[in-house]
């Protein structure tokens, strides 16, 4: 009896070979609405590209966020890495029940009311970097001189991380989002971040500050329930995700712009359409694609297709939000598309808890840089640019501009 080979699964992940794209590969998908592909870590897992699907199963409690469990898809070789103990569960990788009362116990950090009280102390943070720029030599590198420093210094006056210790968490956070790192030295980065974190919690118990973690520790005091590994862990995904997003989308968001003279000028016309070009920004960039992964704890049907429990899915936010059943011409930069229904902040019970404070840093530099330096330039082609590879955020090394 003649043996039928298995047909061979694309591999994944797909490596972006231009910033204003998708991998060229996803047209694979187009024809398929849920595909299975194998891992480069080896495991198989299935792909949903579409924007109803990708949405459909980020609100659907039978796929979890356990990170913990099995059968979660580890994307990269040697990408998990191995420890002999464990901070007690992040928000990323809790379930319901326990996670609705956990983020609420936090989401009041976030708030809109909350934010715009903060407007006042971020402006005074961009111009500050910003007149550090105009008074240095050019060309400069708006990464180092203000796309990091901005969302660093943000996160770290919100939550009370001094600072002064930005060099330490910036390396250990970008080592453990490189995908080309071992699983031994992203571990060894973890636990100099937890040991860190630890160290600064409990240096705050005696008399907690009036900052994010501090006012945590009074609140979980109060109700009897405070555990410093929760509160570590809680400021270990804040910070992480606090500045690395924001600062390359600062990043490439003023690549997009600088190319898109047109865009560019309607909001110096009017910055009363800087919001919808960041909404527009996020859509066409979704640069944490990978944060959408979950796996099925019990049999879904979804996409035409039957996931079974213990199988692994990736949401892809960003062949979603290039989905033109959802975004007419998705290729097109447009910032006048309007509404928020991309899901470059995921979607559902876990879509992103610091939303709002990403959204109005995005507005406060792109306003005050282009109004501040209007003649600002890229300093090298973009297709010159050293955009990241090895990150699970894409983003950019360096970025030369000039005026």
């Amino acid at each position: 009896m003649t043996e039928v080979a298995e047909p061979e699964l694309a591999s994944f992940p797909m490596a972006r070979t231009c910033p204003f794209a998708p991998p060229p590969e996803y047209e694979r998908f187009e024809d398929e609405r849920a595909k299975l592909v194998e891992l480069d870590s080896g495991q198989r897992a299935w792909v949903l590209s579409k924007h109803e699907d990708v949405r459909s199963m980020l609100n659907d409690p039978r796929f979890s966020s356990n990170r913990f469990n099995p059968g979660f898809p580890v994307l990269f070789r040697d990408g998990a890495p191995r420890r002999e103990r464990k901070l007690n569960p992040s928000l990323i990788n809790m379930d319901a029940p326990e996670h609705g009362p956990a983020r609420r116990e936090v989401v009041g950090e976030f708030t809109v009311k909350r934010m715009k009280a903060l407007q006042p102390r971020i402006q005074e943070i961009v111009d500050e970097h910003i007149d550090a720029i105009l008074a240095g030599d050019q060309p400069a590198d708006l990464v180092s001189a203000l796309s990091l420093p901005v969302p660093s210094l943000v996160i770290c006056e919100q939550l009370g991380v001094p600072y002064a210790d930005h060099d330490f968490f910036q390396k250990h956070s970008s080592r453990i989002l490189n995908r080309e790192v071992t699983s031994d030295e992203r571990l060894e980065s973890v636990l100099a971040l937890e040991e860190y974190l630890d160290k600064l919690v409990a240096g705050k118990e005696e008399n907690p500050s009036d900052d994010l973690l501090g006012r945590q520790i009074a609140k979980k005091r109060e109700e009897g329930e405070y555990d410093r590994n929760d509160l570590t862990s809680l400021a270990f995904l804040l910070l992480i995700a606090g500045h690395e997003t924001t600062a390359n989308m600062i990043s490439l968001g003023t690549v997009a712009l600088l190319e898109n003279p047109d865009q560019l000028e309607a909001i110096k016309a009017d910055p009363g359409k800087t919001l919808d070009a960041v909404e527009e920004l996020l859509r066409y960039f979704t640069i944490a694609e990978f944060a959408t992964t979950r796996v099925a704890v019990e049999d879904v049907e979804i996409a035409g297709v039957t996931i079974k429990a213990g199988e692994g899915v990736l949401g892809l936010s960003y062949a979603a939000n290039f989905d033109g059943d959802a975004f007419p011409e998705p290729e097109k930069l447009d910032i006048t598309r309007g509404g928020r229904k991309h899901v470059a902040f995921g979607f559902g019970a876990h879509q992103c808890l610091g939303q709002n404070l990403a959204r109005m840093e995005l507005q406060i530099v792109f306003d005050t840089l282009f109004r501040r330096i209007p003649t600002l330039k890229l300093a090298a082609p973009v297709d010159q640019l050293p955009f990241k590879h090895d990150s699970a955020i894409f983003g950019l090394h360096c970025l030369p501009v000039t005026w």
